[in-house]
């Protein structure tokens, strides 16, 4: 057993508590309510030239993110919206926002606030295992969720991705092997993020995009996530072919988010 099965065992018992105190009926009056969904896909996209290879800088999901269980407390003075805000003034093109509160310190509320706060598309980011998870996101404003196909069955996978294009909400199917990829691709991915991280060990290397690269259709935009905190890692990736980086630790380290932001992808 590693951490990602201590993690969902204590997700599904959140989920049971959530739904005892909200119903279901609730959040789709919510949702009914909520704001058009923003287009995640579209701004995560770059350009394929004539030669069928992508073009233009590659693009950003910045990550709103108090805390990690392998790195425990990440950043002490916690403001979502003001970290959201200073990402967007960066030249992020959307921002994930970590929702689970036992292993990270996340809340829904987090989202809510990111979402008022900036223009840009928003993912929750979470351990999502029921369809009451994807309800619970639109009706707090998600644009986008994450589905983990390490922490899903193939028709499980296949059930929540169907009921999220129903919500509106984009998909980023992630992956860190193979066969992973092999299976949301099969299942309609549109949206896939290659993990760097081994959700069971933590243990991260970037060598995990660069061996899937190959494996993803160019019609698929594809995300690079986890570990990426230098600019000639963003030049080797942006090569590859990735559409965009999802960073969030690297940036979160330092005292202005869109200072390093800029530093990262070359734009300070």
């Amino acid at each position: 057993m590693g951490i990602l099965d201590d993690i969902l065992r204590r997700t599904r018992a959140d989920v049971w508590d959530r739904r005892a105190r909200v119903p279901l009926s609730e959040l789709k009056g919510r949702c009914r309510d909520a704001p058009p969904p923003r287009d995640f896909a579209g701004a995560l996209r770059r350009v394929l030239g004539n030669d069928g290879r992508r073009a233009g800088p590659i693009r950003v999901i910045a990550e709103v993110k108090k805390a990690s269980p392998s790195k425990g407390l990440i950043r002490p003075d916690f403001a979502p919206a003001d970290l959201a805000r200073s990402y967007a003034r960066a030249g992020a093109h959307a921002i994930s926002v970590l929702t689970d509160a036992p292993f990270f310190q996340g809340r829904l509320d987090h989202l809510v606030a990111v979402r008022e706060a900036v223009n840009l598309p928003v993912l929750r980011k979470d351990f999502h295992v029921e369809a009451y998870q994807l309800w619970e996101a639109r009706a707090a404003g998600a644009d986008a969720v994450l589905l983990i196909a390490a922490a899903l069955q193939p028709a499980e996978f296949l059930c929540l991705m169907e009921l999220s294009r129903e919500l509106g909400l984009a998909v980023l199917a992630e992956v860190h092997a193979r066969q992973e990829l092999e299976m949301v691709l099969e299942r309609g991915a549109e949206i896939v993020g290659i993990n760097n991280r081994d959700l069971q060990s933590f243990e991260v290397s970037l060598e995990a995009t660069f061996g899937l690269v190959p494996g993803v259709p160019p019609e698929v935009v594809l995300v690079s996530e986890s570990g990426i905190s230098r600019p000639e890692e963003v030049e080797r990736l942006a090569a590859a072919g990735v559409d965009a980086i999802l960073v969030g630790e690297g940036l979160l380290r330092h005292a202005d988010v869109g200072d390093a932001l800029r530093s990262l992808v070359g734009t300070a």
